[in-house]
């Protein structure tokens, strides 16, 4: 791997934990560990750009069908895909279509980029997770394979210990707080052989464990606000992406854009400006 190399551009897809849900900002938009990835590049290389299709809600089938053709289409520097996750967590799970979707989004994306980076997903602890570990290990045992077969980065959340205590996620239980996806940068800014900033894998201080009766609490507010609804959803088959569209694509024009620092001084990023493909 080139240590302290240099990127122009960077192209984000895949679904909610790359739109960046629960890292919420003050406008009520998502930030998330890939607006952080980018911003941090872009502060090093003047006149990066960066899009991110990613979309909440989505199977890997949409994520093929919606976005790679267009991510393939930016000619980006760095290409981040992670997806299949979603479905998984079905309670009816096709691994043999997610097994052909990746592989074809790998294949059209690899010859796209100089660098096609995948992720084994983080998952937090519990009996839910228990329930769908085996087909989450076959899905990341794939991308190790897809990896090595087309010359991919992987990053490897799933064996970070740290991203399974549940204080790195938000209280829906499906989406990493914002201190989880700035871990999750520096992870994937490590892999793209970038020097370190920080220990992203470094355990949290013990905490005291939270008492019955506020678990309990816990636990019925989740329900009533999470977990029902996702049931409803997978029930009615409807999803949290219906009608949803990349924060940097334009659904009128059907065509991505990309977005570029406002000062075009390395430093940090206080704003972005949206500048379109053919510019």
């Amino acid at each position: 791997m080139e240590m302290n190399a240099t990127y122009t551009s960077l192209v984000a897809i895949g679904d909610s934990f790359t739109e960046g849900m629960s890292d919420r900002l003050p406008d009520g938009s998502y930030r998330g560990w890939a607006d952080v990835l980018a911003a941090r590049l872009a502060a090093r290389t003047p006149g990066f750009r960066y899009a991110n299709l990613a979309v909440r809600g989505k199977l890997i089938g949409q994520i093929v069908d919606e976005q790679v053709d267009i991510a393939a289409a930016l000619r980006p520097d760095v290409v981040t895909l992670v997806g299949g996750l979603n479905d998984t967590l079905r309670p009816k799970c096709d691994m043999g279509m997610v097994r052909g979707r990746l592989e074809e989004a790998v294949e059209r994306l690899a010859p796209s980029c100089k660098k096609l980076v995948l992720m084994r997903s983080p998952g937090r602890n519990g009996p839910v997770m228990e329930r769908f570990r085996p087909r989450m290990e076959e899905l990341f045992s794939l991308v190790d394979d897809l990896a090595s077969r087309h010359g991919a980065e992987v990053v490897d959340l799933y064996g970070a210990r740290v991203l399974g205590d549940q204080r790195m996620w938000d209280v829906d239980r499906l989406h990493l707080t914002a201190e989880g996806h700035r871990r999750v940068a520096e992870a994937v800014w490590q892999t793209l052989g970038l020097p370190p900033e920080n220990d992203w894998q470094a355990l949290l201080p013990d905490a005291v464990p939270p008492r019955w009766a506020t678990r309990r609490v816990d636990d019925v507010r989740f329900a009533r606000q999470h977990l029902f609804p996702w049931i409803g959803r997978r029930l009615t088959g409807r999803s949290s992406g219906d009608g949803r569209w990349g924060a940097q694509f334009n659904a009128e024009l059907g065509r991505a854009f990309w977005v570029t620092s406002d000062d075009p001084t390395p430093g940090p990023i206080a704003t972005w400006r949206r500048v379109d493909v053919d510019d």
